[in-house]
């Protein structure tokens, strides 16, 4: 199974069994210190349990370490349009859900989302980007409450991009892309926690119950990348069709809008009859 399903991630990353992985991951994404790490609090486990079959909701993993920071970690196999508006919005949820009707904002604490991502998004040649709040000449950050980061996946088989194989962030980045045994192997002799994590990736592959919600996850995700698709497709063809309109509204002749627009001369000529 591939790690970078959002039900594998959250099966390796989400569970309480396997906090070490998270805090690893976590300290190579934040550099924060080892000991903020160490007392880590996973929220929401309750997918992971149950296998749940219901897949329309976020597979995130959550969890507030002892400084009552919150962090949110989603994994996004499928390309986003708006991605910085997204992530603004599923931060503001988490950020607001802290405190109730008549709390005080001083009960408000910093809020982490790590987006993990299989596209590019961000038009910075870095694996991984962070952003804050600041000011515009001084780069004085206004508040620390806000921190985004994103870590795009594509980017690893970019050599325009700088990596270096032996940064714990570029290893696990590696391992969520992994396609194969060797890979795998490869990536566990250069680090012990991605040993451990490809150990569980094995057994969880053949347990049956798991293995079928795997399976039904990747459908739904075949699928919604074959709605998108065909949604592209469709509006490519609504654009072509609108441009053919106004070729023959110009007065150019039948063919002449056929070659510049790529449809047949029997589409064109349909066009133009619907025109009349």
């Amino acid at each position: 199974m591939s790690p970078k399903n959002d039900f594998v991630f959250k099966l390796l990353f989400g569970d309480e069994k396997n906090k070490d992985l998270l805090i690893e991951l976590l300290n190579a994404i934040l550099k924060m210190p080892h000991d903020e790490l160490e007392e880590i609090e996973l929220i929401n486990t309750e997918l992971l349990r149950e296998f749940s079959e219901d897949r329309k909701g976020i597979l995130d993993v959550r969890a507030k370490t002892k400084n009552g920071e919150h962090i949110d970690i989603e994994i996004q196999v499928l390309y986003t349009q708006y991605m910085a508006e997204r992530t603004l919005f599923y931060w503001s949820k988490m950020y607001n859900g802290q405190i109730k009707s008549g709390d005080t904002y001083d009960k408000l604490e910093k809020c982490i989302t790590i987006n993990i991502v299989d596209f590019k998004c961000i038009e910075i040649n870095k694996l991984h980007t962070s952003f804050h709040i600041t000011e515009d000449e001084t780069n004085q950050k206004l508040t620390d409450v806000l921190e985004i980061h994103y870590l795009e996946l594509p980017k690893l088989f970019d050599d325009s991009v700088p990596k270096d194989e032996d940064e714990p962030i570029v290893q696990w980045m590696m391992f969520l892309q992994a396609r194969n045994k060797e890979a795998f192997e490869m990536l566990a002799e250069k680090n012990d926690k991605i040993r451990k994590a490809y150990n569980i990736l094995e057994v969880i592959s053949k347990d049956d119950k798991a293995r079928a919600a795997y399976e039904s996850r990747e459908a739904e995700l075949h699928d919604q990348m074959t709605r998108l698709k065909s949604a592209k497709e469709e509006g490519i063809k609504e654009a072509t069709i609108k441009n053919a309109k106004n070729f023959l509204i110009m007065g150019l002749d039948v063919d002449m809008v056929a070659k510049g627009t790529g449809l047949s001369v029997e589409e064109v000529q349909k066009i133009k009859k619907e025109l009349n």
